[in-house]
């Protein structure tokens, strides 16, 4: 009992950093979910790629294919022990997104093909009729402060 309120107080004391945000189900509502995404990615101090790209790919199929007429899709950002969750809900449960390459001639069907090529792990989780939730994970780890330059160490020597 007493390692349970040990680890529910760890928990509270260093709380998971969690973004959420409703949109229109529309190719301005996808557009101002990268942009949102994006603002998010920079306040949490992390790199805006591959997040920014794999948010755009989610919200974008969101918008076109989750769309149903005055409904809006959910945009969740979740970042817990190094890992980025990108979580796009909409309400076509119906239309779960299925990996696919299409013929090369093809001028679209290729965004899963990149959201499996930029994150770690990706998945559909159903849940109460009718709405399906489309999830990125993405190790992700606090950008390297870049040395100045200025000072003795790290000065680049000269031969003589």
């Amino acid at each position: 009992m007493n390692d349970e309120k040990a680890e529910t107080t760890a928990q509270l004391d260093h709380p998971v950093p969690v973004f959420s945000v409703l949109l229109s189900s529309t190719r301005r509502g996808a557009r101002l979910a990268r942009l949102l995404a994006e603002s998010q990615l920079r306040d949490w101090g992390l790199p805006l790629d591959p997040g920014r790209l794999l948010v755009a790919e989610l919200a974008a199929n969101a918008a076109s294919h989750g769309r149903v007429a005055g409904r809006d899709f959910r945009l969740t950002l979740r970042l817990a022990g190094g890992v980025l969750r990108i979580e796009v809900a909409d309400t076509r449960r119906e239309r779960l997104p299925v990996l696919q390459r299409p013929p090369v001639d093809d001028e679209s069907g290729r965004g899963l093909l990149l959201v499996d090529v930029l994150a770690d792990r990706w998945g559909v989780t159903e849940g109460l009729f009718p709405r399906k939730t489309v999830w990125a994970e993405l190790r992700c780890t606090r950008p390297e402060p870049v040395p100045s330059g200025s000072g003795d160490s790290g000065a680049l020597s000269q031969g003589t």
